[in-house]
């Protein structure tokens, strides 16, 4: 079933679906914005594999036109600042999906990012029907914290080694939201101040425990 992509917005921003002829836009936002976002680019564990921007937007497109995913650009006042995915979408009893942003650093800070996940949380939960939507996050990347603090999203758990980023596997924080705890809507509770505070805090166990990279047993 192909998904829908919308075109959500608020104020300056606009979520849009992403498109081919974005790919100059989106090159030149990555070069520009190498050593804010490198930290936090996802990998392939088998080595460096090239890019291709074109090729790239083209397997989103078609990961949504298979019911897959909701691949988006984000526009501030009409200029590419960034981009937004919706993936893993899944139905059924698990009803779930996994969202992943970067935007650019002239951008950050300004509320646009917390914006931007809450209009894409709540097309998922209101329009797509999905019950549960989830944020893995790197324990250094502070920016993408404060978004799910700011949300109120809940914290879930570590998970060791999860996702190939910058070159290595890395651990990553996981915080979650159930549509039941948001039928106001996740942007509405945040611009009234209603999410709850403290929700997104990971406990001091899990902050030690991602200081410290999980053994690597090897065979002999």
């Amino acid at each position: 079933m192909a998904l829908f992509v919308p075109t959500l917005t608020d104020g300056a921003l606009t979520v849009r679906p992403i498109r081919v002829r974005d790919a100059r836009a989106l090159e030149r936002e990555l070069t520009d914005n190498r050593p804010w976002l490198r930290p936090w680019e996802a990998t392939s564990p088998h080595g460096f594999t090239g890019s291709d921007t074109r090729a790239g937007i083209r397997s989103l497109l078609a990961n949504a036109r298979e019911g897959h995913g909701l691949p988006f650009a984000l526009d501030v006042g009409g200029e590419f600042a960034g981009q937004l995915n919706v993936s893993s979408v899944s139905y059924g009893s698990l009803s779930s999906a996994t969202i992943g942003y970067w935007i650019s650093e002239r951008f950050a800070g300004r509320g646009y990012t917390p914006a931007a996940v809450a209009l894409a949380t709540d097309f998922c939960f209101f329009q797509l029907g999905l019950h549960r939507m989830e944020i893995c996050i790197r324990p250094e990347n502070a920016p993408s914290l404060r978004v799910v603090e700011k949300l109120g999203f809940r914290y879930e758990g570590l998970r060791r080694r999860y996702i190939h980023i910058n070159g290595d596997w890395r651990d990553h924080f996981c915080f979650a939201l159930v549509v039941e705890e948001v039928r106001q809507g996740v942007l509405q509770r945040w611009r009234t101040g209603a999410a709850p505070e403290g929700a997104a805090r990971v406990p001091d166990a899990d902050r030690e425990a991602a200081l410290h990279p999980l053994p690597i047993i090897t065979r002999p």
